[in-house]
């Protein structure tokens, strides 16, 4: 693949970093130009369309993780709703989302070394034996590699891409103009919001040594969890973190190839670690895409990376779990007089009877002992979204979102389309009570 930087480097130039991005729009208009002729030639409307659409994201995720930085991180989040394509585009399109969370073009090997000189100045081989040159893992701002900690312990090593903050504040203005090509890539994705919520956070991922931190408390925090593995962080030097190596099955294979029982319990274990997380450790893991986790052979989820966490020094919102045990036993002027209480309505725009309806689908997974999350469903409620003239997409646009719960919203919708790829079958209801203060009341659900 060619790259405007040298051997793997990001390209740091607004130029560079423009001019890659600006051809994804025009190649997009070029292939939809030559399916409206495909169309008048005679080819069925569908098909051309799911050419064009097929095309569009093999370009947009090949550019995405080429550019690594902002770019790849919302190709990354865009891998968590992999569940909402149409069935014929599951195919080429997971692929494109396993090689974009599992590769990347690599640093050189003189590049990676000179990170390593940089995070420790005093002779990094004392440190680090037996150091794989090749990366094992990529991600939107390093890449992780092999080694040896000078006591015997398998590590893994992420380096930062050098340029990676410059790469990072020149995507925050040139990704907003891509929303139409992502859109055609995925539809019904709120691309607009993804990239403001994104742009405020993305920063964050550059500290190492914020990130050890929050890995440090969720290691203390399930340290010896029958579920959940977090690997110890053993050094943060600047540029360079590293923690115990973790093996185990990627997430994103288990959702290509997995049993059916390992679907169920990568799905379980997922939304034990989410719900868990706050009230265990006072953070939120805000960052569920599949190249996150493996499913270890011992049936634990072994979580590797925290670059976005956000802190939740009182746990769960108080009215969060009200608010869905209101939802969930079909109570709708009291899921409307809470949903009103948080700000979440515009004042005198949204009556109790359209929030439950445009809620409904959603609570549906509370209301059985187990839910089985299907393709099928997400599709349905990414159409509903979707639809412009739809009621139910109408009352949504007159909802508030306080910035404070923009993370916790894209966390519940990423944790939805990971679970619904997984086609897991999951006991929300008992991790809901289990784990939010005030849900466990009223009614208990009711066996399918």
């Amino acid at each position: 693949m060619h790259s405007d930087a040298p051997g793997g480097r990001p390209p740091r130039s607004r130029l560079a970093r423009a001019a890659r991005l600006a051809a994804l729009p025009a190649a997009h208009v070029g292939r939809s130009a030559v399916g409206l002729g495909r169309r008048i030639g005679g080819r069925p409307a569908e098909a051309v369309a799911a050419q064009v659409q097929q095309r569009t994201a093999e370009q947009l995720f090949a550019t995405l993780g080429q550019l690594k930085g902002g770019a790849m991180k919302v190709g990354q989040a865009m891998s968590a709703m992999e569940a909402a394509l149409p069935e014929q585009l599951v195919g080429p399109y997971r692929e494109a989302l396993v090689r974009l969370q599992e590769a990347a073009p690599p640093m050189p090997t003189a590049m990676v070394h000179a990170q390593l000189d940089r995070a420790f100045p005093g002779g990094w081989q004392r440190h680090l034996r037996d150091f794989d040159d090749r990366h094992v893992a990529a991600a939107s701002v390093g890449q992780v590699h092999r080694a040896t900690w000078s006591d015997g312990t398998p590590v893994a090593v992420k380096i930062q891409y050098p340029g990676a903050a410059d790469a990072l504040v020149a995507d925050l203005g040139m990704l907003q103009p891509l929303a139409p090509v992502i859109s055609a890539a995925m539809p019904g994705l709120d691309v607009r919001e993804l990239i403001a919520e994104l742009r405020a956070r993305l920063v964050d991922e550059l500290d190492y040594a914020r990130e050890a931190e929050s890995q440090t408390a969720f290691a203390d925090a399930y340290r010896d969890d029958p579920d959940i593995a977090v690997p110890d962080v053993l050094a943060a030097e600047d540029v360079v973190l590293v923690t115990r190596w973790q093996d185990g099955t990627p997430l994103s294979r288990v959702i290509a190839t997995g049993a059916p029982a390992d679907r169920d319990r990568a799905g379980l274990v997922l939304v034990r670690l989410l719900l868990s997380a706050p009230v265990r450790t006072r953070r939120l893991h805000g960052d569920p895409h599949p190249g996150n986790f493996r499913l270890l052979p011992d049936g634990r989820l072994g979580v590797l990376d925290f670059g976005a966490t956000e802190p939740m020094p009182t746990g769960w919102p108080t009215r969060l779990g009200p608010l869905l045990a209101a939802g969930r036993d079909g109570d709708a002027a009291e899921l409307h007089r809470i949903a009103a209480a948080a700000g979440l309505l515009q004042p005198g725009r949204v009556d109790a009877a359209a929030l439950m309806a445009l809620l409904d689908p959603y609570l549906e997974p509370l209301r059985r002992p187990e839910y089985r999350f299907t393709r099928s469903w997400l599709q349905e409620q990414t159409r509903r979204a979707s639809d412009p003239l739809s009621s139910t997409a109408r009352t949504q646009r007159r909802l508030t979102i306080p910035p404070r719960h923009l993370l916790l919203q894209r966390v519940a919708s990423g944790l939805a389309g990971v679970l619904c790829s997984l086609g897991a079958t999951v006991p929300v209801d008992a991790e809901a009570r289990r784990w939010l203060p005030g849900y466990d009341a009223g009614s208990a659900p009711t066996p399918a």
